[in-house]
């Protein structure tokens, strides 16, 4: 366990692991013990696949949504803000397209406003008040989950329903919006988040640095499934080019 120690950082006294949803953060002892099994993420995932579970690509957003908040990557989002990342990654960029896949729109609809909400609740989250509040009160996190989710399921939903693959250079601007996100937490020149004061140092790992792999994570990595995503409405739009007028 964790001794009771608090770290000043942004103006503030906090203590470095309080209260998140995944528990407290762990050591590398410890990691591979730290599977999530709440009531409530069950119930969510249950819901969800009785939803779009149905499907292939909605079996495979329930895989990654296993994966996000059940397996021992959960307990590490607590310590490390680049685990956290990871995290947010998988939401917004594999698991809320696959479900998109899995519930297709059934006739176009607008993108521009589901890009906007999207993009803003990517970077309201990342703020570090809001980031470190969320981490901290339960309820709040799951806002932080569900708004997540939900936005990006919208977007992915309306680019995807555009007509020959069109929705291409939406793809290609959010990935924009996330990677001028990564870019700014990775030049960054201090930490920035209380709830990573501490806990990186387990790892091996300055808070600094800490946050600098989490910006490079959004900036660099992050950019394949988009291209994945990308390259099938590439794909669709080039079929579309072939057909007969």
């Amino acid at each position: 366990m964790y001794e009771d120690r608090h770290t000043y950082i942004a103006g503030h006294t906090v203590n470095s692991w309080q209260g998140s949803y995944c528990g407290p953060a762990p050591n590398p002892a410890d990691l591979l013990a730290r599977w999530n099994f709440d009531p409530w993420a069950l119930a969510i995932l249950v819901a969800l696949t009785l939803w779009a579970g149905r499907t292939r690509p909605g079996a495979a957003g329930i895989i990654v949504l296993v994966f996000a908040f059940l397996s021992p990557l959960c307990a590490l989002s607590s310590a490390l803000f680049s685990a956290r990342v990871v995290h947010h990654v998988l939401l917004v960029a594999v698991a809320a397209p696959l479900f998109a896949l899995s519930r297709p729109a059934r006739a176009t609809t607008g993108v521009g406003l589901p890009f906007l909400l999207a993009t803003a609740a990517l970077w309201l989250w990342h703020a570090p008040a809001a980031y470190d509040a969320a981490l901290g009160h339960m309820a709040l996190y799951w806002v932080v989950q569900a708004t997540l989710f939900g936005s990006a399921y919208l977007f992915w939903r309306a680019a995807f329903s555009q007509p020959a693959g069109s929705g291409v250079g939406w793809v290609f601007l959010a990935y924009l919006a996330m990677g001028m996100l990564g870019a700014i937490l990775t030049l960054a020149p201090n930490a920035v988040y209380a709830t990573h004061a501490v806990a990186p140092l387990l790892w091996g790992l300055s808070p600094l640095s800490d946050q600098q792999l989490g910006g490079l994570i959004m900036w660099m990595p992050a950019g394949l499934p988009f291209a994945v995503w990308g390259a099938m409405l590439a794909r669709r739009a080039w079929r579309h080019m072939g057909e007969p007028l």
